[in-house]
């Protein structure tokens, strides 16, 4: 047991070390850091210098991060927004599975497979890698514009194929122990129930279950209850045969118009990308570096055919449902690559006696070779995929487009500041991270964007490198010194506005890097007193002089208070009844 745990902790020392250096090394040279994994898995393998070994076992574990990813994709779903875009998952998705699949059987088959080989491997070669797509889109900022759309409709309905492609390999299985496997529309049965079961569960157990929790006010709870609910579901959904990532992803859409969204999203994602990092190495650690020796252009030129026929038929695809052929390229290529799903297709046709060991190792190097290709292709048409594009392709993500003014927040506050800016002509890029707002001032002709404008990278991709002015319209008291200085420290052309909720907000604030901070209620408490006084007979000279003297004791007491750094300090200015009399 105790030589056990050495060799665990040994291994996670040599993985995440190698994982760390490689990925640190890749960023630099701009290939992306799914395929530092790779490379740092195939290194450290059994096939290179051999210095961890049971890729399988760490595969099973690291799978998890593709759960938690669609958990992730799901929160960022609400029901009504699926619903929105069932046309691209049932329309352009099943006709990407279903196309790509047939022609890449065709192309297996002219490698001379038999007719059941080239379908067991042609078909899960349809599918694509969620796990490195999904990352690749939320980094760039297109993971909720049209494009992103499209490409996840179609990453989602690959997921939903799983069940009836594990069903076709089982039908033609020539193993006689599958044959009291369950049948095809059992399996179908248990995936509507499933589903239902989950957005019963979602509605009616999971968010009492989180406002309890809430209540509490305990972190750790809820990343505990955060991780049991994206391990039950999926669990459910393994016991079933179907696919763990779906049962995440249903959890999440059904937990997406919560008002635990954000926290549940904060607490999963750092085990997103550890595990997710994982299953790249490991998917590299059974890159069979063997196979590929004995048979070098084979496994080249079929990598390239499979990337070639995909990204064709989804190019054609695009084309069809009148997307501009740039865009249509550009997701041909980015959805080129063979996926993790694969793997797992490979082992059940192996099982079924459909393809040889051989075979089963040579695709899934070839799956490899086509995943770690892909940051090798997006990067080199980078400045090809970023011509002009038809004005409403971009839709719903945060993008450069020229805003002299970012606008964090838009409730009320920000919705007065923003008019006020518009209504001048100054070019404004709204952001908000509140669906229901977003939706409700897209009514009233209000581009918003989703997002937390706290985070630099989406202060960047909004344009904030180019804005002259960053104004934080925030309710509560969530901007701190801290924030300010960072944004300070990488935007430092931008003039930066601050909405303070506060006395004690202005006082922290007043060190910060904000150009302009103003308390939220005082232009409008200082506008009603003065209707107060004008109702009552007082005349506008009395008015000006009683606002005057309001604001020379007010600024008085606050510089008192912030030198002291005392709430306190300056009481003696406060204007009271006692001291009129």
């Amino acid at each position: 047991m105790e030589h056990e745990q050495i060799s665990l902790l040994r291994d996670g020392a040599i993985l995440l070390g190698a994982g760390l250096f490689c990925v640190l090394l890749f960023r630099r040279l701009g290939l992306g850091a799914t395929l530092g994994y790779l490379v740092a898995g195939a290194a450290v393998g059994p096939h290179v210098l051999g210095l961890v070994g049971d890729a399988e076992s760490k595969m099973g574990i690291a799978e998890l991060g593709i759960t938690l990813l669609l958990f992730i994709v799901g929160l960022e779903l609400n029901p009504t927004r699926l619903w929105r875009m069932k046309q691209e998952i049932f329309g352009v998705g099943l006709l990407q599975v279903v196309a790509c699949g047939l022609a890449i059987t065709g192309v297996v088959w002219i490698a001379h497979f038999s007719g059941p080989a080239a379908l067991a491997l042609g078909l899960p070669l349809a599918l694509s890698s969620t796990a490195q797509v999904l990352p690749m889109l939320q980094s760039s900022g297109r993971m909720r514009t049209p494009f992103g759309e499209r490409a996840f409709s179609i990453l989602l309905f690959q997921d939903l194929s799983i069940v009836p492609l594990i069903t076709i390999l089982a039908a033609m299985s020539r193993n006689p122990a599958d044959a009291n496997a369950p049948p095809g529309w059992l399996l179908g049965i248990y995936t509507v129930l499933a589903v239902v079961g989950l957005v019963l569960a979602g509605r009616f157990v999971l968010r009492p279950f989180f406002r309890l929790i809430g209540n509490l006010g305990e972190r750790e709870m809820f990343v505990f209850a955060a991780l049991f609910t994206v391990i039950c579901s999926a669990a459910i959904m393994e016991v079933l045969g179907l696919s763990t990532a779906l049962g995440a992803f249903i959890a999440g859409v059904m937990l997406a118009d919560s008002p635990y969204r954000h926290e549940l999203e904060a607490d999963v994602e750092p085990f997103r990308s550890i595990l997710l990092g994982l299953f790249f190495l490991a998917v590299g650690m059974m890159l069979d570096l063997t196979a590929i020796a004995e048979r070098p252009l084979f496994v080249l030129a079929m990598a390239a055919a499979l990337i070639a026929t995909k990204t064709l038929v989804i190019f054609l695809i695009g084309l069809a449902f009148r997307m501009p052929w740039r865009g249509a390229l550009a997701l041909g290529l980015l959805l080129s690559q063979g996926g993790e799903f694969g793997f797992v297709l490979f082992a059940q046709a192996q099982n079924g006696l459909l393809i040889a060991p051989e075979a089963a190792s040579l695709f899934g190097a070839i799956v490899t070779i086509s995943m770690a290709s892909t940051p090798f292709l997006m990067s080199a048409t980078k400045r090809f995929r970023q011509q002009p594009i038809v004005k409403d392709q971009e839709r719903d993500g945060p993008k450069t487009d020229g805003a002299n003014a970012i606008i964090v927040g838009y409730g009320r506050f920000g919705q007065t500041v923003g008019q006020m800016l518009i209504a001048e002509g100054v070019p404004v890029t709204l952001v908000d991270t509140d669906i229901e707002m977003i939706d409700i001032a897209s009514e009233f002709g209000a581009k918003v964007y989703y997002g937390d404008g706290t985070r630099l990278d989406l202060l960047r991709q909004a344009g904030a490198s180019e804005a002259e002015l960053i104004l934080f319209c925030i309710d509560g008291d969530q901007i701190d010194a801290e924030i300010l200085e960072g944004v300070h420290a990488a935007f430092p052309k931008a003039t930066i506005f601050v909405r303070a909720y506060d006395r004690r907000a202005l006082i922290k604030l007043s060190h910060s890097k904000a150009e302009y901070v103003v308390r939220e209620v005082l232009e409008s408490a200082i506008s009603m007193g003065r209707r107060a006084l004008s109702s009552i007979g007082v005349d506008d000279g009395a008015i000006d002089r009683a606002e005057h003297s309001y604001r020379a004791n007010d600024r008085e007491r606050l510089r008192k208070q912030v030198e002291a750094g005392d709430l306190r300090a300056g009481i003696d200015g406060i204007i009271t009844q006692a001291a009129r009399d």
